[in-house]
C-alpha cells in the first residue's frame, strides 16, 4: 500500500470516528441544555413567589416569610402542591448538575480557573437548595427560615477562633456580590449570554427590562444581607445577622418607607421573569 493510499485511509478512518462520536456529543450537549433550562424555570418560580410575598408584606399583608422557605410554603398550599414541590426539587437538581458541568467540562473562554470556580460554587449552592427543597417536600415543611439559619450560622462562626473576622469577610463578600450583580445588570452584561438574535425588537426590550430591574433588586438584597452580616461581626452579636426575609422587611423601615420594599419586591418578580426568559433564550 502506497503512502498516499495510507494517508487517505487514515483520513477516512478519522472522519468516520469523528462522525461516530458526534451524535453522542450532540446528545450530551442537548441533555445539558435541557437540564439548564429546567433549572432556570425552578429559579424563576421561587423568585416570583418571594417577590409576591414581599409585596404582600409591603402592603401590610404580613403572612409567610419572604424567602425561599416562604415560597415553598406557598407552593405547598396550592392544589397538587406536593407534585409542584418535587418538580422544583428536580429543577434545582438540574441547575446544580448544569453548573457542575460548567465547572468540570468547560471549554474555550469558559475554561478559565475563575469561571470554573464560580460555576463550582454555584453548583454547591444549588445542591444545597435542592436538598433543602427535597427535605421540605418530604417532611411537609417545618425547617427554619432564612433569618434563623443566618443567625445560627453567625453564632456558630463567631465561636470559632478568628470567627469575628470570618463573619466580617463573608459580609464584605456578600456586599461585593450584590454590588457586582447590580452593576452588571445596569451595564446589561446579561445580554451577552442570551440569543438576542432570535428575539424580536419588542421581546428584547422586555427581556432587557426584566434583566436590569431584576438584577438590581437581586443585588440590593445580597448587599443588604451582607451589611447585616458585617454589623453582626463588628458588634459580635449574631442577632444582628438577617436572612432574606428580615432584610426585605428592613427596606420598609428606611426613609423611603414601604415604597423601597415595593420597588425591591417588584424587582424580584422581574428577576423571576428574567429567569423564565433565560430558560428560553440562554446560550447553553
Amino acid at each position: 500500500m502506497t503512502s498516499s493510499h495510507t494517508h487517505k485511509w487514515g483520513i477516512r478512518r478519522a472522519s468516520s470516528a469523528a462522525r461516530s462520536h458526534a451524535p453522542g456529543e450532540a446528545g450530551g450537549k442537548q441533555a445539558l441544555a435541557v437540564t439548564g433550562r429546567a433549572g432556570f424555570v425552578a429559579r424563576g418560580v421561587v423568585y416570583v413567589l418571594v417577590g409576591a410575598l414581599a409585596l404582600r408584606i409591603a402592603f401590610g399583608g404580613g403572612g409567610r416569610e419572604a424567602d425561599r422557605q416562604g415560597a415553598l410554603q406557598q407552593v405547598a398550599a396550592q392544589p397538587f402542591g406536593k407534585v409542584m414541590l418535587w418538580m422544583l426539587v428536580v429543577g434545582f437538581g438540574c441547575m446544580a448538575i448544569w453548573r457542575a458541568s460548567g465547572a468540570l467540562l468547560a471549554k474555550g473562554p469558559k475554561n478559565k480557573v475563575g469561571s470554573r470556580l464560580l460555576d463550582g460554587g454555584r453548583a454547591v449552592f444549588y445542591g444545597f437548595v435542592c436538598w433543602g427543597t427535597a427535605s421540605f417536600a418530604a417532611g411537609a415543611g417545618g425547617s427554619s427560615g432564612s433569618d434563623a439559619k443566618s443567625q445560627d450560622w453567625t453564632a456558630s462562626a463567631l465561636k470559632l477562633p478568628g470567627g469575628q473576622v470570618l463573619v466580617g469577610i463573608v459580609g464584605c463578600v456578600l456586599i461585593g456580590v450584590g454590588v457586582t450583580l447590580a452593576a452588571r445588570a445596569v451595564m446589561r452584561r446579561f445580554l451577552r449570554k442570551l440569543e438576542t438574535g432570535k428575539m424580536s425588537r419588542r421581546v428584547r426590550q422586555v427581556v432587557t427590562g426584566l434583566g436590569v430591574g431584576g438584577g438590581v433588586a437581586r443585588g440590593a438584597v445580597f448587599a443588604g444581607v451582607g451589611v447585616f452580616a458585617l454589623v453582626a461581626a463588628i458588634r459580635f452579636d449574631p442577632h444582628q445577622a438577617k436572612g432574606m426575609d428580615a432584610t426585605l422587611r428592613t427596606f420598609a423601615h428606611t426613609p423611603a418607607g414601604p415604597w423601597l420594599l415595593v420597588a425591591v419586591a417588584v424587582g424580584l418578580v422581574l428577576f423571576g421573569g428574567f429567569s423564565f426568559a433565560s430558560a428560553r433564550w440562554r446560550r447553553l
